[in-house]
């Protein structure tokens, strides 16, 4: 590993820990060098399966995509970046998961909503109203009529 501050190929690992529930290492590193310490984090590179879109084009998983629509449904919501992530990485080991080469985005699609009925009532059906191309004030009250019939049996 480089140093990031004089460039040394020389460094050495004086601390490793478990982070993000397990899924990536994190290493405090020491310059024999410069004696700068610095921080990196080492994650398995998955292969994720291509992304079969309503339209019959499949290309690449996109992790950027999956979180910038959460991102955007749970915007100014009370929920934390750690739930946030934690259920991030709970879709991609449910795609991973799958087995599959390649997965239809509508199935990604409702893993979304899972994830965001557990988070959040309201990024749910924000997320929702997009997914599903709401038309009117109908199809939003629809929608809570079934999420509240679905919590009262739960």
């Amino acid at each position: 590993m480089h140093c990031p501050f004089c460039g040394a190929n020389s460094t050495r690992v004086i601390d490793s820990r478990l982070a993000a529930e397990g899924d990536k290492v994190r290493r405090r590193r020491n310059c024999n060098t410069c004696n700068e310490r610095f921080t990196t984090y080492e994650t398995a590179e998955l292969n994720m399966p291509l992304v079969r879109k309503s339209n019959k084009i499949s290309e690449s998983f996109s992790d950027h995509k999956l979180r910038g629509g959460m991102l955007r449904a749970l915007e100014k919501r009370p929920v934390s970046d750690e739930n946030i992530e934690t259920a991030i990485i709970g879709i991609k080991k449910k795609i991973l998961s799958s087995g599959k080469k390649e997965v239809r985005s509508e199935w990604i699609g409702e893993r979304v909503m899972e994830a965001l009925r557990q988070l959040d009532d309201v990024a749910y059906i924000r997320f929702a109203s997009v997914y599903h191309s709401f038309n009117d004030i109908g199809e939003f009250i629809d929608a809570i009529k079934i999420m509240e019939k679905s919590s009262a049996n739960s």
